[in-house]
């Protein structure tokens, strides 16, 4: 799709934010189903509920503008999840595919911050700021994750190091 204005790229934008919210849910569908750790599964599957709101937000957004999405490649989420299983295949302890999951789950919340922070300037600039308005509801929503996702981390770490010393002690 070629962008005559900066409608058209709002719409563009808008429209990539939608297909990877479609795609994130697979793919935290999948990463879900490989993870071991009960808390990792339980935040997976909270992240994919979440993402299944953000569509139904990314969609009133498209309501409030009179415009519907358009089609794109969708290419780079594709890549991700193929590297994503290959790699973890060949991950043979159970704390580091957990650690390397989480990992994974951050990166994929970078790159959308970075697609919600362009889409908000994208709605103020077309003057739609109610669309802004919810497009800073899911990037809050996002950001949360990432908290999270932060947090599960230090979890596991602490509970290998601490694993690591009952080790030591009973050796």
């Amino acid at each position: 799709m070629s962008a005559r204005n900066p409608k058209e790229v709002f719409v563009m934008l808008l429209s990539n934010a939608r297909n990877h919210t479609e795609r994130s849910i697979k793919a935290f569908e999948t990463i879900g189903q490989m993870a071991e750790n009960p808390d990792v599964k339980e935040a997976l599957k909270a992240r994919e509920f979440i993402a299944e709101q953000n569509l139904n937000t990314l969609d009133e957004c498209f309501e409030m503008i009179g415009e519907k999405p358009v089609q794109l490649s969708g290419k780079l989420q594709e890549v991700f999840i193929e590297d994503f299983k290959r790699e973890l295949a060949e991950i043979q302890s159970p704390a580091a595919r957990h650690l390397y999951i989480l990992a994974k789950a951050t990166h994929l919340a970078h790159l959308r911050f970075a697609e919600y922070a362009a889409m908000i300037a994208a709605a103020d600039a077309t003057e739609n700021y109610g669309v802004g308005v919810l497009l800073e509801s899911v990037l809050a929503d996002k950001m949360a994750f990432l908290e999270r996702d932060r947090r599960l981390i230090r979890h596991l770490i602490a509970g290998r190091v601490k694993e690591r010393l009952a080790e030591r002690i009973a050796a």
